[in-house]
């Protein structure tokens, strides 16, 4: 069955994997873009800022001008950041939470009196890994899934009277861009920076982990099938059989011992 599906951020990565391959099995697919450029015909292409409410609701209404429903809703889009949490400029701070939680809360909210009037929905919230385990020199960045996890489950209570079904996303790491954005907002370091040995130590682990990271077409393709499954599940970790080792640890070790794997991972000694 054909859907009107709105996905934040397809100008790389997740998003415009994903975009594609459901337009391609069928789907109207509307995709968000800070900068409009020439793109593939079957992605209905629309420029929209996270941090500006104003184009989140001209976007929502755009799209149900042109369609009359909404569908489905993938958060996606989301920036990344890394730094000592003492050190980090605050205004990289607050753009983080305003991009990765307050942008995605503003389009929700935006969302659910139309998946109420026409009686459902689906709403996929992009946490990570790091939504799971607070990340070293990623605080901020696992703040905001951190913050996007509580708030997708108290918000799958609320509208479970209204049909809307909220799904939760949880990738590992994938060979993204996300590296090279990153470095567009990483701390500033010099000599002194009492972090800046440690900070680089553990930036070079998690970068290494990133290019080795499985291809975004495999996560665009277990998106396609959550979103046709008559009954999908609530959470999905998208991710290595070590990385959801990692997540089951977790919740079984003492955190103790859960906290040395990963400081010996980020090679904090």
């Amino acid at each position: 069955m054909k859907k009107v599906i709105l996905i934040t951020g397809i100008s790389s990565g997740f998003g415009k994997h994903m975009a594609k391959l459901l337009a391609e099995n069928g789907h109207s697919v509307y995709g968000t873009v800070r900068k409009l450029t020439l793109t593939d015909d079957l992605v209905h292409q629309l420029k929209m800022d996270l941090t500006d409410l104003a184009s989140i609701q001209n976007t929502v209404s755009t799209v149900m001008l042109r369609e009359g429903r909404i569908d489905v809703v993938i958060n996606n889009a989301g920036m990344h950041s890394g730094g000592p949490i003492e050190t980090i400029p605050f205004e990289t701070i607050k753009l983080q939470m305003d991009t990765n939680f307050l942008g995605m809360v503003h389009l929700t909210r935006e969302i659910l009196p139309v998946m109420r009037k026409q009686g459902g929905g689906t709403i996929i919230n992009f946490s990570s890994i790091g939504g799971l385990m607070g990340l070293p020199f990623q605080a901020f960045y696992s703040a905001g899934k951190f913050a996007i996890e509580g708030f997708s489950e108290a918000l799958r209570m609320e509208v479970k009277q209204f049909n809307i079904k909220v799904i939760l996303i949880n990738p590992g790491d994938f060979h993204t861009s996300n590296s090279i954005n990153r470095r567009n907002f990483l701390a500033p370091t010099d000599d002194s920076d009492p972090y800046q040995a440690q900070f680089g130590k553990s930036l070079a682990a998690i970068e290494k982990d990133e290019t080795n990271g499985w291809k975004p077409e495999i996560l665009a393709r277990k998106m396609v099938r959550i979103i046709e499954c008559k009954n999908p599940r609530q959470r999905y970790i998208i991710a290595s059989f070590e990385q959801k080792l990692a997540v089951l640890l977790k919740y079984i070790l003492p955190g103790k011992w859960f906290r040395r794997i990963l400081e010996d991972h980020y090679k904090i000694h």
